[in-house]
């Protein structure tokens, strides 16, 4: 056997429907397209149209990358806790909690607890006990000579 010997086997291959090559062919004039319409016309995809329907992808709910279960946190930046300290509507010598931060107007509702991030400053010694912060806000407020302590996990959803 030779390399230019090589054929598939009968019947594995089919040849090309050569459309619109006249009427013996069984796919001329028309070229198996039907008669008018917008089917018939070149550059047509309807891709998604029932008819008129409304379709299946505009029927279902959007979701997108929306997590279901996430969790939403009251957020409280330290230049507003220390301005809050300030205007001494939070005392600063006590622990302050969620609750007091709720009680003096910081946040209005607690949500899934409360975040602290590092925008602006804090000056005063607090010791603070949230749900969450950011490193930089524990370390903002640890400079400061306060104490930031998360609540664990387990703990906040109790």
């Amino acid at each position: 056997m030779k390399l230019n010997e090589l054929r598939d086997n009968p019947g594995a291959t089919k040849p090309r429907k050569r459309i619109g090559r006249g009427p013996g062919s069984g796919t001329g004039k028309t070229g198996g397209r039907g008669i008018k319409g917008q089917k018939s016309r070149s550059g047509v995809a309807i891709k998604g149209f029932e008819g008129g329907q409304m379709p299946l992808y505009q029927r279902l709910p959007k979701r997108g990358f929306n997590s279901r279960n996430r969790k939403s946190y009251a957020v409280v930046n330290l230049n507003i806790l220390q301005k809050f300290i300030d205007a001494k509507k939070l005392d600063a010598k006590k622990a302050i909690t969620e609750e007091a931060l709720l009680e003096a107007g910081v946040v209005r509702r607690i949500l899934d607890g409360v975040r602290i991030l590092a925008k602006g400053e804090i000056t005063s010694k607090v010791n603070l006990e949230v749900t969450g912060a950011s490193k930089a806000a524990i370390e903002a407020v640890e400079k400061a000579g306060g104490k930031l302590t998360v609540k664990s996990t387990a703990a906040a959803a109790e």
